[in-house]
Parts: C-alpha cells; sequence; structure tokens
C-alpha cells in the first residue's frame, strides 16, 4: 500500500510540475511574441513573466506605452487574445494566458474590487438587484469574485459587448 501512495503522490507532483513548465513555456513564447512585437513599433518596453494561480501571465512595462491599452483597455483585449493565438499556434493547447500593458489591469482590478463592494453594499441595504455597467470578461470575473467572496450572488447578463454583472442581494 505505502508503494502505491508514493506512486500516487508522485504522479500528482508530476502533474504539477508539468503543468508549471506548460506554463512557463507559455510565458516564453509570449514574451517572445510581444518582443517581436515591440520591435516592428519601434516601442520600448520590459517584459516580466510569471504565473499567477493556473495561467501564465506577462507585463509589459514602459514608458509611452499607452496605444497598447487604447481606450478602455479594448487594444489590451485585441493584444491578449493576439498573444494567445501565437501560443496556441506553438504549442497546440488553448492558452488563458493574462496580459498586462503598464499595470493597466492591476490598477483596473483594483478599481472594479471597490466598484464590487459598493454593489453589494447597495444590494443589502435596499434588498434589489444592482445591474452594472457593461464589462469585459476579466471585468466580469473580478467583480463575482468580490461578490462571491462577500456572501452573495451574481451572474452576468445580455450579449457581448453590452454583458453585465447582476449582484443579487
Amino acid at each position: 500500500m505505502q508503494n502505491t501512495d508514493t506512486a500516487e503522490q508522485s504522479a500528482g507532483t508530476n502533474s504539477a510540475d508539468d503543468r508549471l513548465k506548460a506554463l512557463e513555456a507559455e510565458s516564453d513564447i509570449a514574451a517572445d511574441y510581444l518582443e517581436e512585437l515591440l520591435d516592428i513599433a519601434d516601442l520600448d518596453g520590459d517584459i516580466d513573466m510569471d504565473i499567477d494561480g493556473d495561467r501564465a501571465a506577462v507585463s509589459i512595462v514602459g514608458a509611452e506605452l499607452n496605444n497598447l491599452v487604447g481606450e478602455n483597455g479594448k487594444v489590451l483585449e485585441a493584444l491578449q487574445e493576439l498573444t494567445r493565438l501565437a501560443v496556441y499556434r506553438e504549442t497546440g493547447e488553448r492558452s488563458r494566458l493574462m496580459l498586462d500593458v503598464s499595470n493597466y489591469r492591476a490598477n483596473r482590478k483594483a478599481e472594479l474590487e471597490e466598484v464590487g463592494r459598493k454593489a453589494v453594499e447597495e444590494a443589502k441595504a435596499t434588498g434589489t438587484p444592482v445591474r452594472l455597467d457593461p464589462m469585459t470578461p476579466f471585468e466580469r470575473k473580478v467583480v463575482h469574485d468580490v461578490v462571491a467572496a462577500a456572501g452573495l450572488t451574481s451572474e452576468s447578463e445580455g450579449e457581448e459587448p453590452r454583458r453585465r454583472v447582476v449582484v443579487q442581494p
């Protein structure tokens, strides 16, 4: 029995190690792709790679990168999808890579957490559902997480690009 347990633990460790290596490979592929893009666009920026939970996270930091974010992060969303496609082309696996430029997502996440907290307070105080403005999938996930942590439920309604979070009391 002890050998079986050890084998299972080893298999679990190998599986976790394999997943970590795959995420690191995604980060490397994404970084290479983004470095080429920065060179083509003649933009200066440093690329930081990390693993955030169960996804690869890549950030481009530097001055004068606002064009890579765009209005309300629209260019950043498109750039993230292109980067995910580059990873898919190399690995054959769908990527959940998260891209950030000049800490836009990190700052936006903090703003959205506050929006979520206020919506929770309003839903509790009024006893009625609170409908928020339309958001991207990333933004909705942040709000859903805040609502769940507060012990309430939320759902998304509508169709892209007008999909929004509704916080239930």
